[in-house]
C-alpha cells in the first residue's frame, strides 16, 4: 500500500526543516511512540552545558521537559525571538480514543500553527488508547501557549515536546529482518473516517466501528502469524462485486499485458470471483508461489518510510477493510479493494515485483528528503504509472486499475503525458485528492528499472544493501568480507548460467 499505500501520498510525509537521527537507543526522557515503534529516534543536539543543566533542574521542579524550558528561554530573549517560527514535534498519549485528536488539531489551528505531519498507533501502555505524533510549525510564543492550553485540558495521559533545534542528523534506523516489520506500522491520520468530515463513512457509526475492529486485528498481527480471516458482510461483498465487474470490463482494453495475464491467472485459480472478497492469506500464498512476495495486514494508510521498508523484504502491507458502500468507485484511502484489484496482479509479475523490491531497498536508511522523493516515484509508477505497449498507452498503476474514473482520465487528452525520468519525476508535485494533471509513461518495465537503478546510485546513502531471501534479512555491504562473500555467490550463479547456455547450444 502506499497500501504509500505507504506510501501512497508524499504530501503526507514530514515537511520539517531538519531530518531526525535514528539510533538503536534513545534518551530515556524521550519515551514516546517514536521510541516504541523504533520508527525515528530523536536525539539531543549538543548545547551549552550550563543551559542544559538549568533545563534539567527546571524540568524536575515544574514537570516540564528540557525542550520546553529551552524553548521558553529562546522565546524570552526578545520580541523577535518570540515571534520566530519553530518546527517541533508533539507526542501525545490519548486516553479517550483517536477521536479526541480532533480537539488537539483544533487547538493548533487556534494558535495559528501549521500541521506538517500526523501519525498514530495503538498504545502499548495501560490506560492509554493511542499514541500520536504531531509535527508542526508555529511561532515560539504561540507554541508555548498551545502547550499550556493542552496541559490544562487533561484529555490525554502525557505530552512531550521535541523542538527540532535540539536534534541531530544521523542515518535512520531501518529493519534488518522481516520480523522487525512488526515495528513498522505507523499510520497517517489523513482520511481517517473518525477525523475527516469529507470521508464517506464519517457519519456512519456502524462503518466506523467496523473499521476500528479490523484495524485492531491488524495491530495485533505479528511476524509469523497466519493472516486473520475477515468475515465480510453482504454489503462489503456487494461493494467488491461492483468494482470487480467494472475492472473486469475495462482491463482487457486499458491494462498492460502483465496485469491482464495475472488477472486471468487469479480468476483461473478461483481467487478472483465476484461473489466473495479474496482473503489476504490465500492471496499471500498465491504471490509467494509466483514471485516470492507475501502480505501482512495493515491497519490503515502507513507512513511512506514504513510502507517502503516492507517492500525491501518482498512484503506488501495491505489493508483488510472495505470502502464505504456509498462510494464504491472511489476511496480517499487505500482499502482492500484497491489492494486486491490494483496491486496484487502486478505483484504476481516477476519483473514488476523486482522493481517494487528495489524501491523498498533504496528506502532503507534514506533521509527524510530522499524518502519523499522515493515515495513520489512510487506514486507516479506503482500507483499511477502508464507504459507503452505496441504503440498504445496502457495502465499499470494500482490507483488507475482500481478507479475507473481516473483510468479513463489518464488515457484521455485531458492530461499531460511525460516520459518517465526518475530525477524529474521525484520532484514533481502531485494531486492526492483529484485526478492527476500529469502522468509519466515508461517505455517498458525494464527501461523503468534501468533508469531507476541509475538514479538510486546518486542518492547520498553512504552504504549499499542487499536482501538475502534465505534468511529474510537485509545485509549492509559495509565490509570487504561481506563483498567477497557476495562476489563468490555471484560467481557461482554465473557458472550455473554459463553451463546452462552451453548445454542449450549443444547440437542434438
Amino acid at each position: 500500500m502506499m497500501a504509500v499505500a505507504a506510501a501512497q501520498k508524499n504530501r503526507e510525509m514530514f515537511a520539517i526543516k531538519k531530518s531526525y537521527s535514528i539510533e538503536n537507543g534513545y534518551p530515556s526522557r524521550r519515551r514516546s511512540l517514536v521510541d516504541d515503534a523504533r520508527f525515528e529516534t530523536l536525539v539531543v543536539k549538543q548545547t551549552k552545558q550550563t543551559v542544559l543543566e538549568e533545563a534539567r533542574s527546571k524540568a524536575n521542579d515544574y514537570g516540564l521537559t528540557e525542550d520546553e524550558i529551552l524553548l521558553a528561554n529562546a522565546a524570552s530573549e526578545s520580541a523577535e525571538a518570540e515571534a520566530a517560527m519553530q518546527s517541533a514535534a508533539l507526542v501525545v498519549r490519548l486516553k479517550e480514543g483517536i477521536s479526541s485528536l480532533g480537539r488537539i488539531l483544533k487547538a493548533i489551528e487556534t494558535f495559528h500553527g501549521t500541521v506538517q505531519h500526523v501519525e498514530s498507533r495503538q498504545s502499548r501502555m495501560e490506560g492509554v488508547d493511542h499514541d500520536v505524533l504531531i509535527k508542526l510549525d508555529m511561532t515560539r510564543g504561540n507554541l508555548l501557549q498551545l502547550i499550556r492550553s493542552l496541559r490544562q485540558s487533561g484529555s490525554f495521559s502525557s505530552m512531550n515536546l521535541m523542538a527540532d533545534n535540539n536534534l541531530n542528523v544521523k542515518a535512520p534506523w531501518f529493519p534488518k529482518h522481516a520480523s522487525e516489520l512488526d515495528n513498522c506500522n505507523h499510520l497517517m491520520t489523513k482520511y481517517e473516517p473518525d477525523l475527516d468530515m469529507n470521508h464517506p463513512g464519517f457519519a456512519d457509526k456502524v462503518y466506523r466501528q467496523r473499521r476500528k475492529e479490523i484495524a485492531e486485528i491488524a495491530f495485533a498481527y505479528k511476524y509469523g502469524d497466519p493472516i486473520p480471516y475477515i468475515d465480510y458482510s453482504d454489503v462489503e461483498v456487494k461493494t467488491w462485486r461492483s468494482v470487480f465487474k467494472t475492472v473486469q470490463d475495462l482491463a482487457p482494453k486499458h491494462a498492460c499485458a502483465e496485469y491482464r495475464a495475472a488477472f486471468q491467472k487469479l480468476q483461473d485459480e478461483q481467487i478472483f470471483v465476484d461473489n466473495r472478497l479474496p482473503q489476504l492469506q490465500e492471496m499471500s500464498d498465491f504471490l509467494r508461489k509466483n514471485t516470492g512476495f507475501s502480505l501482512r495486514p495493515a491497519a490503515g494508510l502507513l507512513t511512506a518510510r514504513d510502507f517502503l521498508a516492507s517492500l525491501a523484504f518482498r512484503i506488501f502491507q495491505s489493508t483488510q477493510y472495505v470502502r464505504h458502500v456509498n462510494s464504491p468507485y472511489h476511496t480517499p484511502e487505500p482499502d482492500s479493494i484497491h489492494e486486491l484489484l490494483g496491486h496484487m496482479p502486478l505483484l504476481a509479475d516477476p519483473s514488476f515485483a523486482q522493481f517494487s523490491q528495489e524501491i523498498g531497498l533504496a528506502s532503507l536508511g534514506a533521509s527524510d528528503e530522499e524518502i519523499e522523493k522515493l515515495s513520489t516515484v512510487y506514486w507516479f509508477t506503482v500507483e499511477f504509472g502508464l507504459c507503452k505497449e505496441h504503440g498504445q498507452i496502457k495502465a499499470y498503476g494500482a490507483g488507475l486499475l482500481s478507479s475507473y474514473g481516473e483510468l479513463l482520465h489518464a488515457i484521455s487528452d485531458k492530461c499531460e503525458h511525460r516520459a518517465f525520468e526518475p530525477a524529474s519525476t521525484a520532484v514533481q508535485p502531485y494531486q492526492d485528492q483529484e485526478y492527476q494533471p500529469i502522468y509519466y509513461v515508461a517505455e517498458s518495465f525494464e527501461d523503468a528499472k534501468d533508469k531507476f537503478r541509475r538514479w538510486v546510485s546518486t542518492m547520498s546513502r553512504p552504504f549499499e544493501v542487499r536482501f538475502n531471501p534465505h534468511t529474510e534479512r537485509v545485509e549492509v555491504l559495509d565490509s570487504v568480507d561481506k563483498l567477497e562473500t557476495l562476489v563468490h555467490q555471484m560467481n557461482t550463479e554465473i557458472l550455473h548460467l554459463t553451463n546452462a547456455i552451453s548445454k542449450l547450444r549443444r547440437p542434438f
